[in-house]
């Protein structure tokens, strides 16, 4: 552990800015990544229990719904539903970034099929993004919150309490992800449209060879 730790440290002074990316030890059963992809993510992907998806009321008015924001980009439409009441901090930042317009037009800077995609930074790096809180803010880790499927809206960070504006949803189940990331939400339709997101071609960057994005966003309270 303090090897890897020692590692992160060293590219981070050679890149020379923060990247957003997953900040874990790959599964056991996982090949080690080569030194070109060193900083890559781990395949791993976040969800909600079955039991939490349909029985916690999360943030809502008085009829028991939740706020949910449809993205809307380049390949098709699909809508998240937020999980207030275990991330009222993620949440208020992610909704009030849609209001602002902020993704609008921004790109899913990095896609692994079978793990992640990844979006929500305005320049396109996936080192850039700023919260509403005008700096980094603090984790929402919930433990009744797992890693344990597709179509979770997770954050991105580059380390504990460094949550901005990138965010990701995942295309496959593990674990690894428990307690690194802020879980907030769950695609509740248009899952198809982010099958279709995860699946296209992409370089050895793991940024997509034809450029999709989020054309706009809307915010349903």
């Amino acid at each position: 552990l303090k090897l890897c730790g020692l590692w992160g440290f060293l590219c981070c002074l050679l890149v020379g800015r923060t990247q957003y990316l997953f900040s874990i030890v790959p599964p056991v059963h996982s090949p080690p990544p080569s030194p070109s992809r060193s900083l890559s993510l781990c395949r791993a992907a976040a969800t909600v229990s079955c039991l939490a998806c349909r029985h916690l009321k999360m943030w809502g008015g008085d009829d028991g719904g939740t706020p949910e924001v449809t993205l809307e980009t380049s390949m098709g439409s699909f809508t998240v539903e937020m999980y207030h009441k275990h991330a009222p901090k993620t949440c208020r930042n992610f909704v009030e970034l849609a209001r602002r317009k902020y993704y609008d037009n921004v790109v899913f800077h990095r896609i692994i099929k079978d793990f992640i995609v990844q979006g929500g930074d305005p320049s396109g790096t996936g080192r850039g993004g700023e919260s509403i809180y005008g700096a980094k803010f603090e984790d929402e880790i919930r433990p009744e919150l797992k890693h344990t499927g597709a179509g979770i809206l997770s954050m991105a960070n580059a380390g504990p309490n460094t949550n901005g504006s990138q965010f990701f949803i995942t295309l496959a189940p593990c674990q690894s992800l428990d307690g690194k990331h802020t879980i907030f939400g769950r695609v509740c339709r248009g899952m198809e449209i982010v099958k279709r997101l995860g699946s296209i071609q992409t370089d050895k960057n793991d940024r997509p060879i034809h450029e999709v994005k989020i054309l706009r966003t809307v915010v349903k309270d």
